[in-house]
């Protein structure tokens, strides 16, 4: 079955049973190839394992894009401690819907994915934290699970092979900042999910003191397809420094929104107008986020000059983030829309630090009397200031967050500001 809005401009890999329910059963997942990575890791061995990912040059998907087999190899050679891998299940990054449809339609993948890392890092228990708003998700991954678990591909002695390797299901509580990998740690362990101070780091001290990667759900996703294919079949798709494809969630101002896989490198404009069918209602294109409300904002004509990898992102002034397009069209009040980012990341603040707690706080104030016709241009100056200080001052990235799309907002589209102050002048007034 296709997915509904496909395009014959996808490279499919780990997207490839989206919309087709059958994927779910353990029995037409084995048929179609699925848990044979899982085998041949096995007869690969760990070390191998970690090798091919890296030659693959896969980065993680979940936003940051660190190479995942150099991430694996942080972990201790050495055994004298449980090691473990976590899964970051819990999406919740505004304008992102690409993990919760991996669940949904391809849970045994994700599993398998897991159980690869985890042999891989030696670790005996996956942890799939999964944001507890994902109910259908939550209900088909743990059936998965269990069905894994009785046809032998988890638990006790896997295939026979001698390995034991455990997987958990556990479900979140909605905070934003469990998303952090060391909030999620904390979170999973039974504390507040507040983020830590690093270092140390996961892989020195991770989950319950132990040593552990954290890897996002689409990451894992495409290990079974590396190990079973090769590094270099991974690298036919993208860009020498941005191997790979990689899931787009569109939505915003488009015909046709949705999840897409393509290669790494595809130009932003084309992913617009060819796969997504254009701008909806014959609306010019005003603005674009492409990596997720927490990355800056750019204009129509940074879109044309941008591609989706890593590297062309940051050429435009943006990030990729995890890929989430939010397209804004020419009827879109940016003001209004930055706010209510702002809004979000003010109420998902742990607290813990004082420039993301005062911050995100007193940004929403003035952003919303700004909305309201009550700003003055030397808000804007204040704006840029103090989001300023809130950069790489804080524990986690939530607090630079809330400055990117302010910061960008102001410098691309400085006028929808003074628009709204104008508006509110009295008659006469210069």
């Amino acid at each position: 079955m296709a997915y509904p809005y496909g395009s014959d401009r996808e490279a499919r890999v780990v997207s490839t049973h989206f919309g087709d329910p059958m994927q779910r059963r353990i029995d037409t997942y084995v048929s179609r190839g699925g848990y044979g990575a899982l085998k041949k890791s096995f007869e690969m061995g760990p070390a191998d394992v970690v090798d091919v990912v890296k030659s693959s040059g896969l980065r993680g998907r979940g936003g940051a894009g660190f190479p995942t087999g150099l991430k694996w190899s942080f972990m201790p050679k050495e055994q004298t401690k449980p090691h473990y891998l976590l899964c970051n299940a819990d999406e919740s990054e505004p304008g992102t819907f690409k993990d919760r449809e991996l669940m949904r339609w391809d849970p045994h993948q994700l599993i398998e994915g897991c159980l690869i890392g985890a042999y891989a890092i030696h670790a005996k228990h996956v942890y799939i934290y999964c944001r507890g708003e994902f109910f259908e998700a939550n209900q088909v991954l743990a059936r998965a699970v269990e069905d894994a678990y009785a046809k032998g591909y988890a638990g006790t002695d896997i295939m026979g092979s001698g390995n034991d390797i455990d997987v958990t299901v556990h479900q979140g509580a909605g905070a934003y900042i469990c998303g952090e990998e060391t909030g999620l740690m904390n979170s999973l362990e039974g504390k507040r999910g507040l983020p830590r101070i690093k270092p140390p780091f996961p892989a020195a001290s991770g989950a319950f003191g132990m040593p552990s990667t954290i890897n996002n759900v689409e990451t894992l996703c495409a290990v079974p397809h590396i190990v079973s294919n090769g590094g270099e079949w991974y690298r036919q798709w993208g860009t020498e420094k941005s191997p790979g494809t990689k899931l787009f969630c569109v939505s915003g101002h488009v015909r046709k929104p949705g999840n897409y896989e393509l290669p790494l490198g595809f130009p932003l404009t084309e992913l617009i107008e060819d796969v997504c069918g254009g701008m909806r209602d014959g609306n010019a294109l005003k603005a674009v986020i492409p990596g997720g409300s927490s990355v800056p904002i750019i204009n129509a004509e940074e879109v044309g000059r941008c591609s989706l990898d890593y590297e062309g992102c940051v050429a435009v002034g943006t990030m990729l983030g995890c890929a989430s397009v939010i397209v804004m069209d020419d009827t879109t009040n940016i003001v209004k829309q930055v706010r209510r980012m702002v809004d979000f990341y003010a109420h998902e603040s742990c607290g813990q630090c004082t420039p993301c707690r005062e911050g995100s706080s007193w940004t929403a104030q003035i952003m919303r009397r700004i909305e309201d016709g009550k700003g003055a241009e030397a808000d804007l100056d204040t704006l840029m200031e103090m989001t300023q200080q809130m950069v790489g001052t804080t524990i986690c990235v939530l607090s630079d967050s809330v400055a990117a799309p302010v910061q960008s907002s102001i410098l691309k589209f400085r006028e929808d500001y003074l628009a709204l102050m104008a508006a509110a002048e009295p008659a006469g007034v210069a």
